[in-house]
């Protein structure tokens, strides 16, 4: 099994890459042009770090620059449709159903507390010990001085709202 596919089971299910565009795929709505550019970027880089070599990492430090990517895919999206307002709702709708935004990422950052977050699995229960969420999550106030931190899901340094 490749990187890209113990990702996409781990964090989304089946259909969370982008659509392959083809002559029965719908139109992009107006505004793709601004930002078509970053987002074929960004999944070039996708693409690069799902065929990089891993030997001699961890399992779980393999899909870190995914993670990575795939947060900096959807804040942008974020970011151009709710911060900087340069795109539509139509064409917002079309990134997220095209899998170019993470739907459940975003809503999360909408929420008071989560507006920093790196990826959904650092804050599931499940996933951690004594049922809690992930050491990213705690303030960097609250955690021993000189204590490096770092997620062993996703590689985060820390996503806690208030630091």
């Amino acid at each position: 099994m490749c990187i890209r596919d113990r990702y996409q089971r781990r964090v989304h299910g089946e259909n969370s890459m982008p659509k392959i565009r083809t002559l029965k795929t719908k139109r992009a709505p107006e505004g793709w042009e601004i930002i078509e550019p970053t987002l074929t970027e960004l999944n070039n880089q996708m693409r690069d770090a799902e065929n990089e070599p891993h030997e001699g990492k961890r399992k779980s430090e393999t899909l870190w620059t995914i993670y990575r990517l795939h947060h900096q895919r959807s804040r942008y999206v974020y970011e151009m449709y709710y911060k900087k307002r340069e795109i539509s709702k139509d064409l917002y709708d079309y990134c997220l159903r095209e899998g170019y935004g993470d739907a459940n990422l975003i809503a999360k950052w909408k929420k008071s507390g989560y507006e920093k977050l790196c990826c959904l699995s650092c804050i599931q229960p499940r996933d951690h010990n004594y049922g809690t969420t992930c050491i990213c999550r705690v303030p960097k106030g609250e955690l021993e001085e000189g204590k490096v931190v770092q997620c062993v899901n996703c590689g985060c340094r820390g996503c806690a709202s208030c630091d």
